[in-house]
């Protein structure tokens, strides 16, 4: 536990290509005069940083030089643990054979960058994020050295995507492209530690009514897809959990379904609903399913765009005007069940939210109190 009134906080540094420690502190005369004591010291103006080699003999001397004087911070300097649950095979993001067809020849992205993402078993999904972002990053900075580019380039190109009307979403997201090249792949973690991310919004989760369910499902004429469509709302699930369900991922003599590898490799359990039940025994013995639950061509995964494509035209059939995704349904789920008197811990395990205070977005859209409200022009 930390007693002392000084500190000083480590930093990860690059200068003309070589890795350097950064040392962050408040104008002090004692700490100054430690700081000069350090040996090859220097200034980097940019950054308002005192720094040394980035050497673990140098490192070790930091300590002792401060020790009993100031406390020594390496939030910012140290590595982060790994993942501990990685995603399945199948999801896995592969070291492409052959990389500039993989991703485009306008850009080589750094081998090592591809390297990284496949040995630290990142989805697909967010592999190709990360590829594609960080593209557009370099494309930004064309001529131009990676290791050369500082934080003020890094927010010139932040600066460009805002005034391009980017999302916040795409920010965050382009912001973490790079961070992992600098901090995982160069292994230079927190570099960018004073990049400003987008102030993060409370928005609400958009919710249908149990008759807006209802009405969507009643437009669905085709078994296959009227399964599909009540399957993710009843059991709550993303649309990446349903296409990867196996057969026997559905349990019906505990009323249940496993969910493997969902977000964050998480797996759960989560609620088989009597009528879903019944719907998938005729769905079974008329398509006769074979590894996947809801399969496509060659028995491959039923794809995530022609279930959203069922979704979005039982809407229109149904003339609900909300912007409805599959996502929208598991929003409703949960609010359902709160709603009739489920715990909030209970919803939090059918969902597999890691923490409590994510499934308290909830409580702000139930209309079990609003309802006890009158209403002053009533």
């Amino acid at each position: 536990m930390r007693n002392l009134d000084k500190m000083v906080s480590l930093r990860h540094l690059q200068v003309e290509g070589k890795r350097m420690i950064g040392l962050k502190f408040y104008p002090d005369k004692v700490l100054q005069a430690l700081v000069k004591q350090l040996p090859d010291v220097k200034w980097h103006q940019a950054s308002s940083l005192a720094y040394i080699p980035n050497k673990k003999e140098y490192l070790n001397l930091i300590y002792q030089t401060f020790k009993g004087v100031a406390y020594v911070d390496g939030k910012y300097f140290y590595k982060k643990a790994a993942l501990k649950n990685p995603v399945s095979k199948e999801n896995q993001f592969s070291f492409p054979l052959n990389p500039d067809n993989e991703i485009g020849v306008d850009t080589a992205i750094p081998r090592e960058y591809l390297q990284k993402l496949a040995l630290k078993k990142y989805a697909k999904s967010t592999a190709n994020t990360y590829i594609n972002l960080f593209k557009s990053f370099m494309n930004y900075h064309q001529g131009k050295p990676l290791n050369d580019l500082a934080e003020e380039e890094i927010r010139d190109y932040l600066c460009f995507l805002v005034q391009s009307g980017k999302s916040d979403s795409m920010l965050n997201q382009t912001i973490n492209a790079i961070k992992f090249y600098y901090e995982v792949v160069l292994a230079m973690p927190n570099r960018f530690y004073e990049i400003e991310r987008p102030q993060k919004k409370e928005k609400l989760p958009l919710v249908l009514s149990k008759k807006e369910v209802q009405l969507i499902l009643n437009q669905i004429k085709n078994l296959k897809h009227r399964t599909i469509i009540g399957l993710i709302y009843s059991a709550g699930l993303r649309v990446s959990e349903l296409t990867n369900l196996k057969i026997g991922d559905i349990d019906s003599n505990r009323m249940m379904i496993r969910v493997e590898n969902s977000k964050g490799g998480k797996d759960r359990y989560t609620l088989l609903s009597q009528h879903i039940l019944k719907e998938l025994r005729e769905y079974y013995k008329k398509y006769k399913p074979k590894r996947f639950l809801f399969e496509g061509l060659d028995e491959q995964p039923y794809s995530a765009t022609s279930v959203r494509a069922i979704l979005k035209r039982a809407c229109k059939k149904a003339r609900i005007r909300k912007k409805v995704r599959t996502h929208t349904l598991r929003h409703s789920f949960a609010t359902h069940l709160l709603e009739q008197g489920t715990d909030l811990r209970s919803i939090q395990i059918l969902l597999g939210h890691n923490s409590l205070k994510t499934t308290e977005i909830y409580t702000h859209v139930v209309n079990t109190h609003m309802n006890t409200i009158k209403n002053p022009l009533d």
